[in-house]
Protein backbone atom coordinates (compact mmCIF):
# COMPACT_ATOMS: atom_id res chain seq x y z
CA UNK A 1 0.00 0.00 0.00
CA UNK A 2 3.06 2.38 0.54
CA UNK A 3 3.67 2.07 -3.29
CA UNK A 4 0.52 2.90 -3.93
CA UNK A 5 0.19 5.55 -1.84
CA UNK A 6 3.20 6.93 -3.07
CA UNK A 7 2.68 6.53 -6.61
CA UNK A 8 -0.86 8.42 -6.11
CA UNK A 9 1.21 11.56 -4.50
CA UNK A 10 3.43 11.72 -7.47
CA UNK A 11 0.32 11.97 -9.56
CA UNK A 12 -1.42 14.39 -7.39
CA UNK A 13 1.43 16.74 -7.39
CA UNK A 14 2.12 16.51 -10.51
CA UNK A 15 -1.85 17.53 -11.38
CA UNK A 16 -1.35 20.59 -8.54
CA UNK A 17 1.53 21.87 -10.28
CA UNK A 18 -0.02 22.23 -13.49
CA UNK A 19 -2.97 23.85 -11.72
CA UNK A 20 -0.33 25.96 -9.77
CA UNK A 21 3.22 26.41 -9.76
CA UNK A 22 4.67 25.43 -6.68
CA UNK A 23 2.11 23.94 -5.36
CA UNK A 24 2.59 19.83 -6.26
CA UNK A 25 5.37 19.87 -3.51
CA UNK A 26 2.48 20.29 -0.81
CA UNK A 27 0.78 17.44 -2.24
CA UNK A 28 -0.42 15.13 0.54
CA UNK A 29 -3.05 13.17 1.39
CA UNK A 30 -5.21 12.78 4.91
CA UNK A 31 -6.80 10.28 6.47
CA UNK A 32 -10.77 10.49 6.79
CA UNK A 33 -12.40 11.34 9.91
CA UNK A 34 -15.30 8.32 8.46
CA UNK A 35 -13.90 5.34 7.45
CA UNK A 36 -16.82 4.93 5.07
CA UNK A 37 -16.03 8.37 3.48
CA UNK A 38 -12.57 5.94 1.89
CA UNK A 39 -9.09 5.24 2.28
CA UNK A 40 -7.50 8.85 1.71
CA UNK A 41 -8.93 12.23 2.20
CA UNK A 42 -7.44 15.34 0.04
CA UNK A 43 -8.42 19.16 0.51
CA UNK A 44 -5.91 20.80 -1.65
CA UNK A 45 -9.05 21.74 -4.10
CA UNK A 46 -10.01 23.97 -0.84
CA UNK A 47 -6.16 25.56 -0.08
CA UNK A 48 -5.98 26.51 -4.02
CA UNK A 49 -9.86 28.06 -4.24
CA UNK A 50 -8.81 31.75 -3.15
CA UNK A 51 -4.91 32.10 -4.59
CA UNK A 52 -6.38 30.78 -7.94
CA UNK A 53 -9.73 32.86 -7.47
CA UNK A 54 -12.44 29.80 -8.16
CA UNK A 55 -15.04 27.45 -6.66
CA UNK A 56 -13.34 25.26 -4.40
CA UNK A 57 -16.30 22.46 -5.00
CA UNK A 58 -15.76 23.32 -9.17
CA UNK A 59 -11.78 23.04 -8.60
CA UNK A 60 -12.47 19.96 -6.68
CA UNK A 61 -14.47 18.39 -9.74
CA UNK A 62 -11.80 19.22 -12.19
CA UNK A 63 -9.01 18.28 -10.42
CA UNK A 64 -11.18 14.92 -9.80
CA UNK A 65 -11.55 14.52 -13.47
CA UNK A 66 -7.88 15.09 -14.35
CA UNK A 67 -6.45 12.77 -11.46
CA UNK A 68 -9.17 9.76 -13.18
CA UNK A 69 -6.78 10.33 -16.11
CA UNK A 70 -3.64 9.45 -14.26
CA UNK A 71 -2.27 5.68 -14.89
CA UNK A 72 -2.16 5.37 -11.24
CA UNK A 73 -5.17 6.45 -10.26
CA UNK A 74 -6.49 4.20 -12.89
CA UNK A 75 -4.16 0.91 -11.18
CA UNK A 76 -4.94 1.80 -7.79
CA UNK A 77 -8.27 3.32 -7.39
CA UNK A 78 -11.71 2.10 -7.67
CA UNK A 79 -13.53 5.47 -7.12
CA UNK A 80 -13.14 9.44 -6.35
CA UNK A 81 -15.72 11.48 -5.36
CA UNK A 82 -16.04 15.62 -4.06
CA UNK A 83 -18.18 16.14 -0.60
CA UNK A 84 -19.10 19.10 0.95
CA UNK A 85 -17.28 22.20 -0.23
CA UNK A 86 -14.35 20.71 -1.88
CA UNK A 87 -13.22 17.40 -0.14
CA UNK A 88 -11.76 14.87 -2.50
CA UNK A 89 -12.04 11.43 -1.44
CA UNK A 90 -10.30 7.86 -2.53
CA UNK A 91 -11.67 5.10 -2.22
CA UNK A 92 -8.63 1.98 -2.81
CA UNK A 93 -9.22 -1.10 -5.19
CA UNK A 94 -8.23 -4.21 -2.74
CA UNK A 95 -5.42 -5.10 -5.03
CA UNK A 96 -3.93 -1.53 -3.79
CA UNK A 97 -4.64 -2.45 -0.10
CA UNK A 98 -3.14 -5.96 -0.23
CA UNK A 99 0.08 -4.19 -1.48
CA UNK A 100 0.65 -3.63 2.05
CA UNK A 101 1.17 -7.45 3.07
CA UNK A 102 3.77 -8.07 0.85
CA UNK A 103 5.26 -4.88 2.53
CA UNK A 104 5.28 -5.91 5.64
CA UNK A 105 6.30 -9.95 4.81
CA UNK A 106 9.19 -8.30 3.02
CA UNK A 107 10.57 -5.82 5.32
CA UNK A 108 10.09 -7.78 8.43
CA UNK A 109 11.60 -5.73 11.62
CA UNK A 110 12.05 -2.98 9.35
CA UNK A 111 8.55 -2.22 8.40
CA UNK A 112 8.13 1.57 9.21
CA UNK A 113 11.38 2.37 10.09
CA UNK A 114 12.92 5.10 7.75
CA UNK A 115 16.96 5.15 6.63
CA UNK A 116 19.59 6.71 8.63
CA UNK A 117 19.51 10.62 8.41
CA UNK A 118 22.89 11.26 9.53
CA UNK A 119 21.26 13.42 12.66
CA UNK A 120 21.77 12.72 16.22
CA UNK A 121 19.42 13.11 19.57
CA UNK A 122 20.19 12.58 22.88
CA UNK A 123 17.28 11.57 25.46
CA UNK A 124 17.96 12.12 28.96
CA UNK A 125 15.63 10.22 31.38
CA UNK A 126 15.04 8.41 34.99
CA UNK A 127 18.06 10.49 36.40
CA UNK A 128 16.93 9.65 39.74
CA UNK A 129 19.04 11.20 42.66
CA UNK A 130 21.13 8.30 44.01
CA UNK A 131 19.25 8.32 47.40
CA UNK A 132 16.97 5.22 47.39
CA UNK A 133 15.57 2.80 45.16
CA UNK A 134 13.64 4.17 41.82
CA UNK A 135 9.77 4.56 42.66
CA UNK A 136 7.09 4.14 40.33
CA UNK A 137 7.31 7.47 38.51
CA UNK A 138 10.74 6.79 37.84
CA UNK A 139 9.08 3.47 35.95
CA UNK A 140 7.22 6.22 33.79
CA UNK A 141 10.26 7.96 32.97
CA UNK A 142 12.19 4.74 32.46
CA UNK A 143 9.31 3.41 29.82
CA UNK A 144 8.72 7.06 28.27
CA UNK A 145 12.50 7.49 27.77
CA UNK A 146 13.22 4.17 25.94
CA UNK A 147 10.17 4.12 23.86
CA UNK A 148 10.75 7.62 22.77
CA UNK A 149 14.47 6.60 22.34
CA UNK A 150 13.10 3.94 20.28
CA UNK A 151 11.04 5.76 17.99
CA UNK A 152 13.72 8.08 17.12
CA UNK A 153 15.56 4.90 16.23
CA UNK A 154 12.69 3.71 13.95
CA UNK A 155 13.30 7.51 11.93
CA UNK A 156 16.93 7.35 11.29
CA UNK A 157 17.99 9.02 13.97
CA UNK A 158 21.13 7.57 15.98
CA UNK A 159 20.06 8.28 19.35
CA UNK A 160 22.42 8.53 22.94
CA UNK A 161 20.32 7.12 26.03
CA UNK A 162 21.99 9.51 28.77
CA UNK A 163 21.31 8.99 32.75
CA UNK A 164 22.01 12.17 34.81
CA UNK A 165 23.02 11.50 38.26
CA UNK A 166 22.91 14.43 40.78
CA UNK A 167 25.26 13.03 43.24
CA UNK A 168 25.82 16.45 44.97
CA UNK A 169 23.92 18.68 47.09
CA UNK A 170 21.55 19.26 50.21
CA UNK A 171 19.96 15.64 49.21
CA UNK A 172 23.12 13.34 49.54
CA UNK A 173 23.74 15.32 52.18
CA UNK A 174 21.32 14.18 54.13
CA UNK A 175 21.72 10.28 52.92
CA UNK A 176 25.10 10.69 54.22
CA UNK A 177 23.58 12.02 57.77
CA UNK A 178 20.87 9.34 57.58
CA UNK A 179 23.26 6.45 57.08
CA UNK A 180 25.68 7.48 59.87
CA UNK A 181 22.86 7.77 62.37
CA UNK A 182 21.96 4.20 61.41
CA UNK A 183 25.46 3.09 61.06
CA UNK A 184 25.88 4.39 64.82
CA UNK A 185 22.81 2.37 66.69
CA UNK A 186 20.19 4.79 65.83
CA UNK A 187 17.16 4.64 63.95
CA UNK A 188 13.84 6.56 63.38
CA UNK A 189 11.89 7.71 66.10
CA UNK A 190 15.19 7.84 68.69
CA UNK A 191 15.90 10.97 70.39
CA UNK A 192 18.48 11.88 67.60
CA UNK A 193 16.77 11.65 64.75
CA UNK A 194 15.87 15.00 63.42
CA UNK A 195 11.76 15.05 63.43
CA UNK A 196 10.84 18.52 63.82
CA UNK A 197 7.52 19.28 61.67
CA UNK A 198 8.48 22.84 61.59
CA UNK A 199 11.70 21.83 59.75
CA UNK A 200 11.78 21.16 56.00
CA UNK A 201 15.17 19.31 56.56
CA UNK A 202 13.77 16.65 59.13
CA UNK A 203 11.12 15.51 56.88
CA UNK A 204 14.05 14.78 54.01
CA UNK A 205 15.77 12.30 56.45
CA UNK A 206 15.29 8.63 54.87
CA UNK A 207 13.86 6.21 56.75
CA UNK A 208 13.51 3.16 54.85
CA UNK A 209 15.10 -0.23 55.35
CA UNK A 210 17.37 0.18 52.38
CA UNK A 211 19.32 2.45 54.84
CA UNK A 212 20.16 0.29 57.39
CA UNK A 213 21.10 -1.87 54.89
CA UNK A 214 23.66 0.76 54.00
CA UNK A 215 24.40 1.18 57.43
CA UNK A 216 25.00 -2.51 57.95
CA UNK A 217 26.88 -3.34 54.75
CA UNK A 218 29.49 -0.17 55.58
CA UNK A 219 30.31 -1.10 58.62
CA UNK A 220 30.92 -4.41 58.10
CA UNK A 221 33.87 -2.86 54.77
CA UNK A 222 31.92 -4.25 52.54
CA UNK A 223 32.32 -3.28 48.50
CA UNK A 224 29.87 -2.38 46.31
CA UNK A 225 30.26 -1.71 42.42
CA UNK A 226 28.69 0.77 40.05
CA UNK A 227 28.30 1.44 36.37
CA UNK A 228 32.03 3.43 36.70
CA UNK A 229 33.41 2.39 39.61
CA UNK A 230 33.52 0.48 43.29
CA UNK A 231 34.26 1.49 46.82
CA UNK A 232 35.23 -0.50 49.70
CA UNK A 233 33.87 0.68 53.01
CA UNK A 234 36.27 2.04 56.02
CA UNK A 235 33.71 1.20 58.14
CA UNK A 236 34.29 4.09 60.20
CA UNK A 237 31.19 5.81 61.58
CA UNK A 238 33.17 9.57 62.09
CA UNK A 239 33.84 9.32 58.16
CA UNK A 240 31.21 11.22 56.88
CA UNK A 241 33.20 11.17 53.12
CA UNK A 242 33.43 7.32 53.16
CA UNK A 243 29.72 7.36 54.20
CA UNK A 244 28.87 9.62 51.44
CA UNK A 245 30.55 7.71 48.86
CA UNK A 246 29.99 4.16 49.85
CA UNK A 247 26.23 5.60 49.99
CA UNK A 248 25.95 6.92 46.95
CA UNK A 249 28.05 3.67 45.05
CA UNK A 250 25.45 1.31 46.64
CA UNK A 251 22.27 3.12 45.49
CA UNK A 252 23.49 3.42 42.10
CA UNK A 253 24.17 -0.37 42.33
CA UNK A 254 20.70 -1.15 43.35
CA UNK A 255 19.35 1.53 40.51
CA UNK A 256 21.41 -0.47 37.97
CA UNK A 257 19.26 -3.52 39.18
CA UNK A 258 16.16 -1.82 39.29
CA UNK A 259 16.84 -1.03 35.47
CA UNK A 260 18.06 -4.35 34.89
CA UNK A 261 14.75 -5.63 35.78
CA UNK A 262 13.06 -3.14 33.06
CA UNK A 263 15.23 -4.80 30.69
CA UNK A 264 17.11 -1.22 30.12
CA UNK A 265 20.34 0.26 29.18
CA UNK A 266 22.00 3.69 28.95
CA UNK A 267 24.88 4.79 26.60
CA UNK A 268 26.18 6.93 29.30
CA UNK A 269 25.57 8.18 33.16
CA UNK A 270 26.53 11.52 33.53
CA UNK A 271 27.53 12.94 37.21
CA UNK A 272 26.42 16.30 38.22
CA UNK A 273 29.61 16.10 40.46
CA UNK A 274 31.79 16.42 37.85
CA UNK A 275 30.12 19.58 36.58
CA UNK A 276 31.69 21.20 39.53
CA UNK A 277 35.13 18.83 39.85
CA UNK A 278 35.73 19.64 35.98
CA UNK A 279 35.13 23.40 36.31
CA UNK A 280 32.17 23.67 34.17
CA UNK A 281 29.75 25.38 36.91
CA UNK A 282 32.39 27.89 37.31
CA UNK A 283 32.64 28.25 33.46
CA UNK A 284 28.73 28.74 33.51
CA UNK A 285 28.91 31.15 35.65
CA UNK A 286 31.76 33.54 34.22
CA UNK A 287 30.50 33.38 31.06
CA UNK A 288 26.66 34.60 32.14
CA UNK A 289 28.53 37.98 34.28
CA UNK A 290 30.84 38.60 31.68
CA UNK A 291 27.74 38.70 29.05
CA UNK A 292 26.21 41.55 31.94
CA UNK A 293 22.79 38.68 32.29
CA UNK A 294 23.50 38.61 36.34
CA UNK A 295 23.79 41.49 39.15
CA UNK A 296 24.61 41.18 43.01
CA UNK A 297 21.73 41.45 45.34
CA UNK A 298 21.27 40.85 49.33
CA UNK A 299 24.79 38.92 49.32
CA UNK A 300 23.45 36.39 46.37
CA UNK A 301 24.38 36.33 42.75
CA UNK A 302 21.52 36.87 40.30
CA UNK A 303 19.89 35.59 37.00
CA UNK A 304 18.43 38.27 35.16
CA UNK A 305 16.27 35.34 34.14
CA UNK A 306 12.71 37.48 33.60
CA UNK A 307 14.45 38.89 30.22
CA UNK A 308 13.99 35.36 28.64
CA UNK A 309 10.34 34.72 29.59
CA UNK A 310 10.58 33.38 32.94
CA UNK A 311 8.48 34.75 36.00
CA UNK A 312 11.28 36.22 38.09
CA UNK A 313 14.61 36.16 38.46
CA UNK A 314 16.65 33.48 39.48
CA UNK A 315 19.48 33.05 42.31
CA UNK A 316 22.80 31.33 41.29
CA UNK A 317 24.50 31.36 44.20
CA UNK A 318 23.37 31.93 47.89
CA UNK A 319 24.83 34.25 50.41
CA UNK A 320 26.76 30.77 51.76
CA UNK A 321 28.42 30.77 48.04
CA UNK A 322 26.89 27.61 47.08
CA UNK A 323 24.69 27.06 43.75
CA UNK A 324 21.58 26.82 43.39
CA UNK A 325 20.69 23.49 41.05
CA UNK A 326 19.17 25.09 37.87
CA UNK A 327 23.02 26.05 38.04
CA UNK A 328 24.23 23.04 37.49
CA UNK A 329 21.23 22.13 34.89
CA UNK A 330 22.41 25.07 32.54
CA UNK A 331 26.19 23.90 32.80
CA UNK A 332 25.14 20.45 31.85
CA UNK A 333 22.96 21.44 28.68
CA UNK A 334 25.86 23.33 27.56
CA UNK A 335 27.32 20.61 27.48
CA UNK A 336 25.21 18.28 25.63
CA UNK A 337 25.56 20.80 22.91
CA UNK A 338 29.16 21.36 22.81
CA UNK A 339 28.75 17.47 22.40
CA UNK A 340 27.18 17.63 19.49
CA UNK A 341 23.57 17.62 20.00
CA UNK A 342 21.62 20.11 18.51
CA UNK A 343 18.44 17.89 19.34
CA UNK A 344 17.99 17.14 23.31
CA UNK A 345 15.05 15.02 24.87
CA UNK A 346 14.36 15.66 28.75
CA UNK A 347 11.50 13.45 30.41
CA UNK A 348 11.47 14.23 33.59
CA UNK A 349 8.00 14.94 36.47
CA UNK A 350 6.04 17.51 36.18
CA UNK A 351 7.81 18.65 39.32
CA UNK A 352 10.25 20.42 36.74
CA UNK A 353 7.69 21.78 35.19
CA UNK A 354 9.83 25.24 36.87
CA UNK A 355 13.27 24.39 36.28
CA UNK A 356 12.11 24.60 31.51
CA UNK A 357 11.91 28.23 31.39
CA UNK A 358 15.04 28.91 34.12
CA UNK A 359 17.21 26.35 32.24
CA UNK A 360 16.53 27.82 29.12
CA UNK A 361 16.76 31.09 30.06
CA UNK A 362 20.52 30.24 31.48
CA UNK A 363 21.13 28.90 28.18
CA UNK A 364 20.15 32.16 26.02
CA UNK A 365 21.88 34.05 28.52
CA UNK A 366 25.16 32.43 28.29
CA UNK A 367 25.41 33.00 24.72
CA UNK A 368 26.75 29.67 23.18
CA UNK A 369 24.38 30.25 20.22
CA UNK A 370 21.67 27.66 21.26
CA UNK A 371 18.38 28.24 19.94
CA UNK A 372 15.75 29.22 21.61
CA UNK A 373 13.18 26.30 23.09
CA UNK A 374 16.20 24.13 23.62
CA UNK A 375 15.90 21.31 25.38
CA UNK A 376 12.84 19.60 24.53
CA UNK A 377 11.05 18.45 27.67
CA UNK A 378 8.56 15.64 28.06
CA UNK A 379 6.87 16.08 31.46
CA UNK A 380 4.69 13.36 33.28
CA UNK A 381 2.51 13.07 36.43
CA UNK A 382 2.93 10.43 39.11
CA UNK A 383 1.36 7.42 39.41
CA UNK A 384 -1.07 5.98 41.89
CA UNK A 385 -0.81 2.02 42.60
CA UNK A 386 -4.06 0.42 43.42
CA UNK A 387 -4.17 -3.11 44.71
CA UNK A 388 -7.12 -5.12 45.60
CA UNK A 389 -9.10 -2.20 44.97
CA UNK A 390 -7.31 0.24 47.29
CA UNK A 391 -4.28 2.79 47.04
CA UNK A 392 -0.80 0.71 48.42
CA UNK A 393 1.62 3.81 49.27
CA UNK A 394 4.45 2.48 50.97
CA UNK A 395 6.74 -0.21 50.54
CA UNK A 396 8.45 -1.61 53.61
CA UNK A 397 12.06 -1.29 51.71
CA UNK A 398 11.74 2.43 50.48
CA UNK A 399 9.88 3.49 53.51
CA UNK A 400 7.41 6.14 51.71
CA UNK A 401 6.56 4.77 48.07
CA UNK A 402 6.30 1.75 45.87
CA UNK A 403 9.25 0.91 44.17
CA UNK A 404 9.70 -0.14 40.19
CA UNK A 405 10.78 -3.46 41.25
CA UNK A 406 8.25 -3.97 43.42
CA UNK A 407 5.68 -3.17 40.58
CA UNK A 408 7.58 -5.54 38.29
CA UNK A 409 7.76 -8.53 41.14
CA UNK A 410 3.53 -8.31 41.52
CA UNK A 411 2.70 -7.84 37.56
CA UNK A 412 5.61 -8.40 35.07
CA UNK A 413 8.10 -5.92 33.25
CA UNK A 414 5.84 -6.01 29.82
CA UNK A 415 2.81 -4.95 31.71
CA UNK A 416 4.41 -2.04 34.09
CA UNK A 417 6.36 -0.99 30.49
CA UNK A 418 2.48 -0.94 28.38
CA UNK A 419 0.26 0.29 31.34
CA UNK A 420 2.69 3.32 31.96
CA UNK A 421 3.25 3.94 27.99
CA UNK A 422 -1.24 3.67 27.64
CA UNK A 423 -1.80 7.39 28.47
CA UNK A 424 -0.46 10.44 27.62
CA UNK A 425 2.80 11.37 29.67
CA UNK A 426 0.71 14.65 31.30
CA UNK A 427 -2.24 12.17 32.29
CA UNK A 428 -2.88 11.20 35.70
CA UNK A 429 -2.71 7.33 35.53
CA UNK A 430 -3.82 4.69 38.41
CA UNK A 431 -1.87 1.17 37.70
CA UNK A 432 -3.97 -1.71 38.86
CA UNK A 433 -2.25 -4.09 39.65
CA UNK A 434 -5.02 -6.71 39.37
CA UNK A 435 -5.96 -5.78 35.68
CA UNK A 436 -1.57 -6.21 34.91
CA UNK A 437 -2.33 -9.84 35.95
CA UNK A 438 -5.92 -10.34 34.59
CA UNK A 439 -5.51 -12.54 31.48
CA UNK A 440 -8.68 -11.51 29.76
CA UNK A 441 -9.32 -8.86 27.54
CA UNK A 442 -9.70 -5.89 29.77
CA UNK A 443 -5.89 -6.16 30.23
CA UNK A 444 -4.38 -3.92 27.08
CA UNK A 445 -1.42 -5.62 27.37
CA UNK A 446 -2.62 -9.50 27.76
CA UNK A 447 -5.35 -8.73 24.38
CA UNK A 448 -2.25 -7.27 22.25
CA UNK A 449 0.15 -10.13 23.14
CA UNK A 450 -1.95 -12.75 22.83
CA UNK A 451 -3.35 -11.64 19.66
CA UNK A 452 0.80 -12.11 18.55
CA UNK A 453 0.47 -15.60 20.14
CA UNK A 454 -2.68 -16.73 18.43
CA UNK A 455 -1.20 -16.10 15.06
CA UNK A 456 2.06 -17.94 15.99
CA UNK A 457 -0.24 -20.37 17.05
CA UNK A 458 -1.82 -20.98 14.01
CA UNK A 459 1.06 -20.40 12.09
CA UNK A 460 2.86 -23.19 13.99
CA UNK A 461 -0.56 -25.14 13.10
CA UNK A 462 0.21 -24.63 9.45
CA UNK A 463 4.17 -25.27 9.64
CA UNK A 464 3.43 -28.79 11.59
CA UNK A 465 1.49 -29.95 8.47
CA UNK A 466 3.77 -29.23 5.66
CA UNK A 467 6.50 -30.55 7.89
CA UNK A 468 8.31 -27.43 8.13
CA UNK A 469 8.47 -26.65 12.37
CA UNK A 470 10.16 -23.60 13.03
CA UNK A 471 10.56 -22.15 9.04
CA UNK A 472 10.45 -18.97 7.88
CA UNK A 473 6.79 -18.47 7.25
CA UNK A 474 6.96 -14.84 6.30
CA UNK A 475 9.68 -16.30 3.03
CA UNK A 476 7.56 -18.80 2.49
CA UNK A 477 4.15 -16.52 2.11
CA UNK A 478 5.98 -13.39 0.13
CA UNK A 479 4.81 -15.04 -3.03
CA UNK A 480 1.33 -15.95 -2.15
CA UNK A 481 -2.03 -14.77 -4.42
CA UNK A 482 -3.83 -12.25 -2.23
CA UNK A 483 -6.57 -11.58 -4.84
CA UNK A 484 -8.54 -13.64 -2.37
CA UNK A 485 -8.44 -10.93 0.35
CA UNK A 486 -11.70 -8.78 -0.25
CA UNK A 487 -13.38 -9.70 2.67
CA UNK A 488 -14.62 -6.23 4.65
CA UNK A 489 -12.94 -7.53 7.61
CA UNK A 490 -9.97 -8.61 5.73
CA UNK A 491 -9.30 -5.42 3.85
CA UNK A 492 -9.99 -3.23 7.51
CA UNK A 493 -6.72 -4.96 8.82
CA UNK A 494 -4.72 -3.97 5.90
CA UNK A 495 -5.90 -0.82 6.42
CA UNK A 496 -4.32 -0.97 9.94
CA UNK A 497 -1.33 -2.32 8.64
CA UNK A 498 -0.56 0.72 6.14
CA UNK A 499 -1.13 3.26 8.55
CA UNK A 500 1.47 1.73 10.78
CA UNK A 501 4.33 3.52 9.42
CA UNK A 502 2.79 7.03 9.36
CA UNK A 503 1.78 6.68 13.19
CA UNK A 504 5.33 6.18 13.77
CA UNK A 505 6.52 9.86 11.91
CA UNK A 506 3.62 11.60 14.04
CA UNK A 507 4.65 9.43 17.47
CA UNK A 508 7.99 10.39 16.87
CA UNK A 509 7.47 13.75 15.78
CA UNK A 510 5.30 14.17 19.16
CA UNK A 511 7.30 12.53 21.60
CA UNK A 512 4.09 10.15 21.98
CA UNK A 513 4.84 6.88 22.45
CA UNK A 514 0.91 6.47 23.47
CA UNK A 515 0.33 6.47 20.25
CA UNK A 516 2.12 3.48 19.88
CA UNK A 517 0.41 1.68 22.40
CA UNK A 518 -2.95 2.90 21.18
CA UNK A 519 -2.23 1.82 17.84
CA UNK A 520 -1.47 -1.85 19.04
CA UNK A 521 -4.58 -2.10 20.29
CA UNK A 522 -6.58 -0.92 17.69
CA UNK A 523 -4.31 -3.41 15.55
CA UNK A 524 -5.21 -6.37 17.86
CA UNK A 525 -8.89 -5.69 17.78
CA UNK A 526 -9.06 -5.69 14.36
CA UNK A 527 -7.21 -9.26 14.20
CA UNK A 528 -9.51 -10.40 16.29
CA UNK A 529 -12.32 -9.65 14.35
CA UNK A 530 -11.43 -11.46 11.42
CA UNK A 531 -10.42 -14.24 13.25
CA UNK A 532 -13.99 -14.41 14.51
CA UNK A 533 -15.11 -14.01 11.09
CA UNK A 534 -12.91 -16.31 8.72
CA UNK A 535 -11.18 -19.35 9.04
CA UNK A 536 -7.30 -19.30 7.62
CA UNK A 537 -6.73 -22.78 7.72
CA UNK A 538 -9.17 -23.97 4.74
CA UNK A 539 -8.90 -26.48 2.49
CA UNK A 540 -8.40 -24.16 -0.68
CA UNK A 541 -4.87 -24.16 -0.41
CA UNK A 542 -4.72 -20.49 -2.59
CA UNK A 543 -7.25 -18.91 -0.14
CA UNK A 544 -5.37 -20.45 2.59
CA UNK A 545 -2.09 -19.02 1.92
CA UNK A 546 -3.19 -15.48 1.15
CA UNK A 547 -4.92 -15.72 4.43
CA UNK A 548 -1.55 -17.02 6.33
CA UNK A 549 0.14 -14.01 4.96
CA UNK A 550 -2.20 -11.57 6.22
CA UNK A 551 -2.01 -13.26 9.56
CA UNK A 552 2.00 -13.20 9.50
CA UNK A 553 1.90 -9.78 8.53
CA UNK A 554 -0.14 -8.62 10.97
CA UNK A 555 1.82 -10.50 13.95
CA UNK A 556 4.97 -8.81 12.32
CA UNK A 557 3.80 -5.09 12.69
CA UNK A 558 2.59 -6.44 16.25
CA UNK A 559 5.71 -7.80 16.83
CA UNK A 560 7.48 -4.31 15.61
CA UNK A 561 4.98 -2.18 17.60
CA UNK A 562 5.68 -3.74 21.06
CA UNK A 563 9.38 -4.11 20.38
CA UNK A 564 9.40 -0.23 20.14
CA UNK A 565 7.77 0.12 23.88
CA UNK A 566 10.10 -2.30 24.84
CA UNK A 567 7.47 -5.11 25.34
CA UNK A 568 7.79 -8.97 24.59
CA UNK A 569 5.74 -10.50 21.49
CA UNK A 570 5.12 -13.97 23.47
CA UNK A 571 4.53 -16.87 20.39
CA UNK A 572 2.99 -18.85 23.21
CA UNK A 573 0.43 -17.67 26.23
Amino acid sequence: MLRAKNELLAALAAELEILSPGAGAKAAFESPKVAAHGDFACTAAMQLARPLERNPRELAESLRSALRGRPAFQRWVSDIDVAGPGFINIRLLPAARQEVVREVLAAGARYGCAPENGRQVLVEFVSANPTGPLHVGHGRQAALGDAISNLFATQGWKVHREFYYNDAGVQIETLTHSTRLRAKGFKPGDACWPTDPGDPASKAFYNGDYIQDIANDFRARKTVRADDREFTASGDVDDPEAIRQFAVAYLRNEQDKDLQAFHLRFDAYFLESSLYTGGHVEATVRRLVANGKTYARDGALWLRSTDYGDDKDRVMRKQDGTYTYFVSDVAYHIDKWERGYAKVVNIQGMDHHGTVARVRAGLQAAGAGIPQGYPDYVLHTMVRVLRGGAEVKISKRAGSYVTLRDLIEWTSKDAVRFLLLSRKPDTEYSFDVDLAVAQNNDNPVYYVQYAHARIRSVLRTWQESLAQPGGDAAATLRDADLSSLEAPQAQALMLHLAKYPEMLVAATEGTAPHDVAFYLRDLAASYHSYYDAQRILVDDETVKRARLALVAATAQVLHNGLAVLGVSAPDRM
